[in-house]
């Protein structure tokens, strides 16, 4: 299955750029007013059936593909729009030298006026070529326009109540945990809420469903209620399901105040358990309509609550969440053995269960992965099929409906526009990546993924932090550690996964790597594949890339002549990581890196000095520097470097 294509964000930046006084002024100062209008226009009607686009690509491959040529011209667009910002700050530095102006301008001049206008006039006019080319094929689609706060969202089937307590494997322990709070009583809390918290495809579903079958709990519980949330959490239609459970009874024509009215009746006194399966709902205000309704119960009256969100559990919980951890290894196996054969068929293939014991360790004691992968094996006896699964990628596997990747891509799509963007970059880096959140918000940062608050005065960092909370809270996010200022965190392997296959652009390159996708952007590189033969040609027919990363120390070094060749060649490049490389000097060619945001020269023992060309850098916001042993001082001219915001030097460098 292709990654899907979200362009509707993309398309919104491009809005702004367009909209700008900077771009305003621009058009006028170029000649480009007559172009830049005409893309204007295009571009506003097309974002308004972006969203159903979005909404129906799972469907359509040949929308898909419409979507993807047109996130193509919106990237080329955000790129050519960067010139005129990039020529706006250089003249911004200009006109602060004052009696020297002339002298700065020949410094940061890089190309002569007149053909810069004729330059940009040709790029703006071939854009929105491109543009009105690809919008004709709107009408062959029969979009609507959507409001542009509604999220793409593809829930999951409802949920029941029954579960055979022999088809389902491990979990007796967690069980147990569950039954005792529910028959616990505590003094003076009539209802308590009891939340189970854990990623897609754990099991919250499954044990719930144990404990709601339970015979102790079906003799303790005079009343027993089981709703499915899912994302809709409206009071009434929650009122209707609530009261389904009691039989011969037609609520559907009541009104919201005729539901809370027999609600409140049927409650009054009675001992029940309601098992909220599933909920996403963060709003306290709603949770709090519906809980006030609850509250009638006779002490000891309980609510399970199912989430994929700490946040919710929170929110909910009248005492600490229950966290539902993986299954054993063991008892992931019998599960795996269950659906990849037949009844003891397992006892003629050794071989297979041999494989298949290395396939279930890349699902980290995930249930539904275990299924999903055993069941996508189940009558195949052929060792090559079986080591296809072990050997690839779980992204790069047949998918199916209801398998690991279709429930975590689920977490993904209730994510709003920005969120989805940013967690996609996530896909540059290993996994067991520690991550620190400083260097993530610097990528985002570099590549204008986080969006200006309408709080005045409130840090892109601090923005930052607050979608990395808001990853955590939706169980993205691992072993998260808050130190104040940083966060460090891994991401669940399976999150990986699913970073992975929806991600669009990014790319990791290896010794296997023989062709790079015009459509690739971002370059990740987890070792010394930059030296590999093949690769290197790869990288010398790319233009637009705008990120090389390097995520693990260690796997340099870049040499000078690598860079000069072959970096320079990427007018675009936002992120440049050459940390841990060799080369004594910058290459002359930084300084023509104008759309450039961070550099990482970390960990370079060899170099002395830094060119003062890098001082042309106007967009540069990170510089980082640590651990450059014999570097002596920094460029005279870093002044002129007015969007540097972090500048990390932990050796005994000095500005000339």
């Amino acid at each position: 299955m292709a990654a899907e294509i979200f362009v509707a964000n993309i398309a919104e930046k491009v809005l702004k750029k367009l909209e700008s006084q900077v771009s305003k002024e621009a058009c006028l100062l170029w000649g480009v007013e007559s172009d830049w209008k005409g893309l204007k226009n295009t571009l506003s009607t097309v974002k308004a059936v972006l969203f159903d686009a979005e909404k129906k690509q799972g469907h359509n491959e040949e929308l898909t593909v419409w979507l993807g040529k047109l996130k193509e011209v919106f990237l080329d667009a955000q790129d050519v729009l960067d010139e005129f910002e990039c020529e706006e700050l250089r003249s911004q530095v200009v006109e602060k030298q004052g009696s020297i102006a002339m002298k700065v301008r020949h410094f940061l001049s890089c190309s002569n006026p007149l053909l810069f206008r004729i330059n940009m006039g040709h790029k703006i006019k071939d854009i929105r070529t491109r543009l009105d080319d690809i919008a004709a094929d709107k009408a062959k689609f029969h979009l609507s326009e959507l409001a542009e706060n509604m999220h793409v969202v593809r829930g999951r089937e409802m949920t029941h109540s029954f579960v055979h307590p022999l088809e389902v494997i491990g979990r007796e322990h967690d069980k147990e945990n569950i039954v005792k709070h529910l028959m616990n009583v505590v003094d003076g809390q009539n209802v308590l809420v009891i939340p189970i918290v854990g990623i897609g495809g754990l099991g919250k579903t499954v044990l719930a469903k144990l404990v709601f079958n339970d015979a102790r709990v079906v003799e303790h519980f005079e009343l027993k209620f089981w709703v499915c949330v899912s994302d809709d959490f409206i009071l009434k239609q929650l009122l209707v399901k609530i009261l389904r459970s009691i039989p011969d009874e037609n609520w559907n024509d009541l009104d919201e105040e005729q539901l809370q009215k027999h609600l409140r009746n049927v409650l009054d006194g009675r001992k029940f358990l309601l098992v909220l399966d599933d909920v996403w709902n963060k709003d306290r205000n709603k949770w709090i309509e519906l809980r006030n309704l609850l509250m009638g119960g006779a002490n000891g009256s309980k609510i399970l609550v199912t989430t994929r969100s700490p946040s919710v559990a929170s929110m909910m919980g009248t005492m600490p969440s229950y966290n539902l951890k993986g299954l054993p290894h063991n008892e992931c196996m019998s599960l795996f053995v269950k659906w990849a054969f037949e009844d003891r068929e397992e006892r003629q293939h050794a071989n297979l269960v041999e494989i298949g014991d290395e396939i279930v360790k890349k699902c980290k004691g995930v249930p539904l992965a275990v299924k999903s992968l055993g069941s996508l094996l189940y009558s195949k006896l052929d060792e090559k099929d079986w080591k296809l699964v072990k050997d690839n990628e779980m992204w790069k596997l047949e998918r199916k409906e209801g398998d690991i990747l279709s429930a975590l891509q689920l977490s993904y799509n209730l994510m709003p526009p920005y969120l989805k963007e940013c967690f996609a970059y996530c896909s540059l880096y290993p996994k067991d990546h520690k991550y620190l959140s400083m260097e993530l918000i610097q990528l985002w940062m570099a590549h204008d993924l986080i969006q200006k608050s309408p709080i005045e005065n409130q840090e892109l960092e601090d923005i930052g932090n607050q979608y990395i909370e808001e990853l955590y809270s939706r169980s993205f996010l691992e072993d998260y550690k808050d130190f104040g200022s940083l966060r460090v965190f891994k991401i669940h392997d399976l999150m990986h996964d699913l970073a992975l296959s929806v991600q669009s652009g990014c790319l990791v390159i290896n010794s296997q790597t023989k062709n790079i996708s015009k459509e690739v952007r971002h370059l990740s590189f987890f070792d010394k594949t930059w030296q590999n033969e093949n690769v290197l040609k790869c990288l010398q027919r790319q233009k637009s890339i705008r990120t090389i990363y390097c995520p693990i120390e260690g796997f340099g070094p870049f040499s000078e002549s690598f860079v000069d060749t072959y970096i320079s060649r990427y007018r675009y490049l936002r992120v440049l990581d050459l940390s841990d490389s060799c080369f004594e000097e910058l290459p002359k060619s930084i300084g023509t890196m104008k759309h450039l945001r961070r550099l990482n020269l970390s960990r370079n023992r060899s170099i002395t000095k830094l060119r003062n060309s890098i001082c042309k850098l106007q967009n540069l916001q990170t510089l980082l520097l640590d651990e450059c042993e014999k570097l002596e001082e920094l460029p005279k001219n870093m002044r002129y470097m007015i969007s540097l915001g972090l500048l990390e030097i932990t050796t005994k460098q000095k500005s000339t």
